[in-house]
């Protein structure tokens, strides 16, 4: 452990499994034009169902990543954690040197772990008996797995949990490692978020939660954040990876920054497992700013949750109207999940990845689908075409079943010969 002062703490890699593109480049390119990632989902009989459309990664092989004997066992999740944290590691430019490994950490959140091998074992014990449950699924299905794989396929020996806070967990995961960084725990630390949620059971069970579009016949338009027409959620899946170290380890290195991580905040509800509290989500929101030791109005650009439902997006905007007063109505807000559906515990990092991307690159992604306003959502949700802006912070917006949240501030690095 390192003395532990309060340091800054720096973004040096990116790595991204979406539904709109692989690797931050392709990424970038798509959800800056608005892309979506949404389609008739087609891995298995939707005519059940009152949805049949997800935001499916189609563009992903973990062989590009990972030996087919070592990939064949892990989950789907866990295959695309590695290839983010592959693609992450190689923007660092991180050498993989003993010291190295041996002091880097890694913290990675997934609301459900290993979902597809649970079903396969249940199926293979309920359908074919319990010979044909794979001796293996108990490691498949946890969700520490992901992190596990990722430390036993770089060699990273350093702290190593997993985060399960739902649609929160990536978040959570990545302003836990920050915190550690900043108080000295740990230099390095690989974090994020994995999620593939999209097995029969898990989706027949959002089905009947009633929580998902069912404007199932113009698939990329489903998804309809803030507009008044929304009518819920599509699934998502993905991966999201984040390299995070101190800013005197990454200058040590001469590493190319990314930004900076400055605040965050969480909260839980106390109220409800499904249904969000708007005085919580405020107090998140307050602590991260606090944390950040920032006015609300120095936030040029909030990523929002944004999940389509009707409860989310109308609680959401009137927590920022709370938090921000006046200026609200003057910040650019956008919903990553208008175009990669809700890949649940990735979907933090993805935005927050999002918003670094923004800040690097002076642009905002768009909310797309956007049609119908709402006077109870009438705020700048940056409608349907992104736009250029000089953004020096921003925050991102997680907010979980089982009433969790959690808030991150990011700040667009400039050196300042620190």
């Amino acid at each position: 452990m390192t003395d532990k002062t309060q340091r800054r703490v720096v973004v040096t890699g990116m790595g991204l499994v979406t539904p709109i593109g692989s690797g931050k480049e392709n990424y970038w390119k798509a959800a800056s034009k608005g892309t979506s990632g949404v389609r008739k989902l087609t891995r298995f009989d939707t005519e059940p169902y009152r949805t049949k459309i997800a935001a499916t990664v189609e563009d992903f092989s973990p062989d590009d990543f990972i030996e087919r004997r070592v990939s064949q066992r892990m989950d789907r999740f866990t295959q695309m954690a590695i290839g983010a944290t592959a693609m992450a590691i190689e923007d660092s430019g991180l050498d993989l040197d003993d010291e190295t490994k041996a002091k880097t950490g890694v913290l990675l959140g997934s609301g459900g772990g290993g979902i597809i091998s649970h079903e396969e074992a249940a199926e293979g014990f309920f359908v074919r008996g319990s010979r044909h449950v794979n001796p293996l699924s108990v490691a498949l299905v946890m969700p520490n797995a992901g992190s596990s794989y990722i430390c036993m396929q770089f060699g990273f020996q350093g702290i190593s949990y997993c985060l399960s806070t739902a649609c929160a967990a990536g978040s959570h995961a990545i302003g836990e490692s920050y915190q550690k960084i900043k108080n000295g725990y740990a230099d390095v630390i690989v974090t994020g978020g994995a999620e593939a949620p999209i097995s029969v059971v898990h989706f027949c069970a959002w089905d009947k939660l009633r929580a998902m579009s069912t404007q199932n016949d113009d698939p990329e338009r489903a998804i309809k954040p803030f507009s008044k027409n929304r009518d819920g959620l599509v699934m998502g899946e993905g991966a999201g990876i984040l390299i995070l170290e101190s800013l005197e380890h990454a200058l040590g290195r001469s590493a190319t920054i990314h930004g900076e991580i400055i605040g965050y905040g969480s909260s839980s509800d106390a109220f409800h497992l499904t249904y969000p509290n708007l005085d919580t989500e405020v107090l998140a929101m307050r602590g991260a700013l606090a944390d950040a030791e920032i006015d609300p109005g120095e936030i040029d650009y909030i990523n929002a949750h944004g999940t389509a439902t009707l409860a989310n997006d109308k609680v959401e905007t009137a927590a920022i109207k709370q938090v921000f007063g006046d200026s609200a109505q003057s910040i650019p807000i956008s919903s990553t999940k208008s175009m990669i559906g809700h890949p649940l515990g990735a979907s933090g990092a993805i935005e927050l990845i999002t918003c670094l991307l923004a800040m690097e690159r002076s642009f905002i992604p768009p909310t797309i689908n956007y049609e119908v306003a709402d006077p109870e959502c009438d705020l700048d949700y940056v409608p349907n075409s992104g736009r250029e802006a000089n953004l020096g912070m921003a925050m991102s917006n997680s907010f979980g079943f089982g009433g969790t949240n959690a808030i991150l501030i990011a700040r667009r690095w400039e050196d300042d010969g620190s």
